[in-house]
């Protein structure tokens, strides 16, 4: 199949006064597997429908392979789309219902054999072709609905939430097999999710959403490391923000830094990453797994930042145990891998939070 770029250029849509996509500049490389990530009312799956075909922008261009496909109609665009529903035929076979479109084209019957037998051989269904979708697992029937939209070589694959009616193991399972096919077709894939977890150990690239606005276009490990404001660093993993202000950068590098409802801190310059954070109104951010806990008694590692806390409520999560802390008149989340015997804190328990500078991220007001 022909792998197609895609690009959306200042691309806005609205329903009357409310703007469901503002300004939309993205683009999709040839070949790539590509995730539009936020919560509900963001905007990404109007984005998705729009490209299919199903909704028209008012400004702006889209462009696949370059040509503007605004005002093109849907049947004319050869955009294969997988909805959260599946959207089979419930009267038809496997068979015909990945042949549907095929047979909607005229193409001949020895051209439906061929393509509709490798799509199902594609999808591990070969054996399945006589049963009807009622007779399938949910995962079967996802298969069924890509097998129908790959079969017609469509130039851009999109998926809408195709994992969310599935159970945690199945969701596992099947986007494992969407990798692999994605990756056998290298057919540039476009993939709706509000599921951060999924949107991460899937796509190449990713873009989050909030409230019709780009936020940030990047690799999930570029997100989670570097987030550009405090909603990608609360959407994209867990992030603890401390509102407060970047007082001042010292003559050695170190910063001060006033949090609200805490107070002064100090962060060593030993280890601050990238360019000194700009004085002014920030929020510092660092993720539950970069705090190291410890006893009060216990000697600290001066190229940290340390806080006292208290223990307000324990979750034991299997691999780790997740820590509410109650420091100053904040609430913050540390994480800290499980080992046997090695026991959980009890609430009550009084700790101390150690920072590294090196994993702190100020981002401007």
């Amino acid at each position: 199949m022909k792998k197609a770029s895609l690009e959306a250029r200042h691309v806005s849509l609205s329903y009357g006064s409310n703007e469901v996509l503002r300004d939309i500049d993205l683009k999709v490389e040839p070949g790539e597997f590509f995730a539009l990530l936020g919560p509900s009312g963001s905007g990404k799956s109007t984005l998705l429908r729009l490209i299919a075909g199903f909704n028209q922008h008012q400004r702006g261009e889209l462009l696949v392979d370059g040509k503007d496909i605004t005002g093109v109609p849907l049947h004319a665009r050869h955009i294969g789309m997988v909805f959260q529903s599946y959207a089979l035929w419930p009267h038809m076979s496997v068979w015909d219902n990945v042949a549907f479109g095929l047979v909607e084209r005229r193409e001949t019957r020895d051209a439906i054999r061929r393509k509709v037998a490798a799509a199902l051989e594609l999808v591990g269904l070969a054996d399945y072709a006589k049963r009807r979708p009622g007779q399938l697992s949910g995962g079967q029937q996802q298969r069924v609905a890509l097998a129908r939209t790959v079969v017609v070589e469509p130039r851009l694959l999109l998926l809408d939430e195709p994992l969310s009616n599935l159970d945690k193991n199945l969701r596992v399972q099947m986007r494992d097999e969407l990798k692999r096919l994605q990756r056998t077709l290298g057919l540039t894939t476009i993939f709706v999710t509000h599921d951060q977890e999924e949107a991460m150990t899937t796509a190449d690239r990713m873009a989050v959403l909030d409230r019709g606005v780009l936020q940030q276009v990047g690799s999930a490990a570029g997100l989670f490391d570097e987030p550009v404001n405090r909603f990608v660093a609360g959407f994209v993993g867990t992030a603890n923000l401390l509102e407060g202000r970047v007082e001042a950068v010292e003559e050695d590098g170190s910063v001060r830094f006033e949090a609200e409802g805490i107070g002064p801190l100090r962060l060593p310059a030993a280890g601050l990453a990238g360019p000194p954070p700009a004085p002014g109104p920030a929020a510092m951010a660092f993720r539950p797994h970069q705090v190291l806990l410890q006893a009060p008694a216990e000697p600290t590692d001066p190229a940290r930042a340390w806080l006292d806390g208290t223990v307000e409520s324990t979750e034991f999560l299997g691999e780790f145990s997740r820590y509410r802390l109650r420091v100053g008149r904040v609430s913050l989340v540390a994480d800290e891998a499980h080992y046997a015997g090695h026991p959980v804190l009890a609430p009550g328990a009084f700790v101390r939070l150690g920072i590294e500078p090196g994993q702190v991220r100020f981002l401007a007001a």
